[in-house]
């Protein structure tokens, strides 16, 4: 006996833990958000990738293997008569050496390096990208446990009208079709409230996704959330410049052209060659023998020179265009912001309206109905009519805020691309 009471009374100590260890985890935007930067996939690849051309330009600056060849020297071929001896010919061993032009590598070596960084922003832009969806669907499944917690609240008011009329139906003081009328709202909310559930479903598993996570991962969010719109305090096409990634990124890609015309422009600095050969004498009457050349190359000849001179040139024409697209690109994502930001402050205007104004007015309707019809002053369908108002209106501003949280992550998109 004294054994089953310690059973129950640890079971009722470990209890509490348990209940804790079913709790869904609560993850805040600021957590998911700093889990994509982390852990998804696509993004560890620009890292990467970043990486690899820090080697690669190490890689640049190195010299051609050298080359070393054994063969014959002024060998007469079988059946030939030789009139001396020296006429044998000799073994000979040739080493050959490339020497390329240091400034030229150096040169080639700064454009390698510099790709890293145009990797880096494309990065930023990427994970920019990744941050809106993750705001997006963080928002949507904000505002669908809202929308699921007014219809839950107003399904008790159906549900009391519902009992109402199947206690006044046997006494002839309800209609069979009120019954019906009722049940089938109840069943319309419902619905409603399973679309909500569908879509919080989605949004989990999206964001399982974009954070490397298993899309079955359950967790939940920080329903207490409130979005908030801060305006930004200059929208000039210096401060984007600074802010936008995309833009970070142009100029890195800037940069990097202007470091490979530096890099063909060396071209026109000669490389070098260092030969040597060594021929042994096929017969004791000979000395020895050795050859050794220095050879350099003359780029600047004009048939040379034409490749990358060309090539210079049409590379500054591209450095010309990306500085005009970039231009556009801050001249458009200015204006778009600005009407943007008014847009956000009308519609919050009127969402307030719509709380502050409407919907207290449809609730004080739906009361002062409800009651009249408790009292069997009203008939139910008009009851029903001012709940499916109340509830329309409700639904309608959760939309609105939904458009709102939305075209708030787009704005802090393009202010940061």
């Amino acid at each position: 006996m004294m054994y089953i009471i310690k059973k129950i009374t640890w079971v009722l100590l470990l209890l509490p833990f348990f209940a804790s260890a079913q709790q869904k985890p609560v993850l805040p935007l600021d957590t998911i958000l700093q889990r994509i930067d982390k852990n998804n996939l696509l993004l560890q690849s620009y890292g990467l990738r970043a990486e690899s051309f820090k080697h690669t330009a190490k890689a640049a600056t190195a010299w051609m293997a050298p080359m070393v060849g054994v063969g014959t020297f002024m060998t007469p071929y079988p059946g030939q008569m030789i009139m001396d001896e020296g006429d044998k010919g000799s073994v000979m061993v040739q080493l050959e050496q490339d020497i390329p032009n240091p400034v030229k590598l150096n040169a080639n070596k700064r454009f390698i390096e510099s790709k890293g960084k145009v990797e880096n922003e494309t990065r930023g832009v990427t994970l920019n990208d990744y941050k809106a969806q993750a705001k997006r669907l963080y928002f949507g499944w904000l505002v669908a446990e809202q929308k699921i917690a007014v219809l839950k609240q107003n399904e008790k008011i159906m549900e009391t009208m519902k009992k109402i009329e199947e206690i006044r139906y046997p006494y002839n003081q309800s209609k069979l079709g009120s019954v019906y009328k009722t049940t089938a709202g109840l069943e319309e909310n419902r619905n409603m409230i399973r679309m909500q559930e569908g879509e919080i479903a989605k949004s989990r598993a999206w964001l399982n996704s974009l954070m490397n996570m298993r899309g079955n991962t359950d967790f939940t969010i920080d329903i207490a959330y409130q979005p908030v719109f801060v305006a930004a305090p200059a929208i000039d096409t210096a401060s984007l410049a600074l802010a936008r990634n995309d833009i970070k990124k142009m100029d890195y890609s800037i940069q990097s052209m202007q470091l490979n015309i530096e890099a063909m422009k060396k071209q026109s600095r000669p490389d070098f060659k260092l030969r040597f050969d060594h021929m042994s004498p096929l017969t004791k009457m000979m000395p020895k023998a050795y050859s050794v050349m220095g050879m350099v190359s003359i780029p600047i000849a004009p048939w040379s020179s034409k490749m990358y001179k060309s090539e210079v040139k049409g590379m500054e024409y591209e450095i010309e265009a990306m500085g005009k697209e970039k231009a556009a690109m801050l001249q458009e994502t200015q204006g778009m912001l600005y009407g943007m930001q008014f847009e956000i402050q009308s519609m919050q205007k009127r969402i307030e309206a719509m709380e502050d104004k409407i919907i207290p007015t449809l609730q004080k309707a739906l009361d002062v109905n409800f009651l009249s019809y408790r009292e069997n002053k009203m008939e139910l369908p008009e009851v029903i009519a001012a709940w499916e108002a109340l509830t329309m209106m409700q639904v309608s501003v959760l939309d609105e805020k939904l458009k709102v949280y939305l075209m708030i992550a787009d704005y802090e998109k393009e202010l940061y691309r």
